[in-house]
């Protein structure tokens, strides 16, 4: 694999990668270790090149979730992410939308991981189901979760 290959990669799925890192280790740290770790192993993935686009992003975040779980296993990590410290997300932030990415970012870890790839990056349930490795009723039955404990706690009435 050439560095401009690379390079492409980064550029095209870096903000994927590192959101769901973010989401899933709520830490800016964390998420940083997890996106450089991803990128290397792809750097070092001869194969790479033959992919398709969704199949490199797909491997992509797949690779992130594994090592986003191996840091949860070594590490306790505990609070929420201050969107001020996100410069993209703090430009688009208004009160509205901190009280629900703060609530978000209070959801379980599966919750949270299958509200992001569905809302945050656009990703269908069994797209989110091959990605997780989990059957396609355990993301809808999270996603339905998280929707519920969101109504609830923002007093969301639909």
């Amino acid at each position: 694999m050439t560095e401009a290959f690379l390079a492409e990669a980064m550029d095209r799925y870096g903000d994927a990668v590192y959101r769901l890192a973010l989401c899933r280790l709520q830490s800016i740290a964390d998420a940083e270790d997890v996106y450089q770790d991803t990128f290397l192993r792809f750097y070092q993935q001869k194969d790479a090149g033959t992919w398709g686009e969704e199949q490199r992003k797909a491997w992509l975040l797949r690779v992130a979730m594994n090592r986003c779980a191996d840091l949860g296993r070594s590490r306790k990590v505990h609070g929420y992410v201050d969107l001020d410290a996100i410069p993209e997300l703090a430009a688009q932030n208004t009160e509205g939308t901190r009280e629900i990415w703060d609530a978000v970012n209070r959801l379980p870890e599966k919750q949270r991981t299958v509200f992001h790839l569905f809302y945050g990056e656009g990703y269908q349930t069994e797209e989110i189901a091959q990605i997780l490795k989990v059957s396609g009723s355990a993301v809808r039955v999270n996603l339905n979760r998280a929707r519920n404990s969101l109504r609830k706690e923002l007093r969301i009435h639909v």
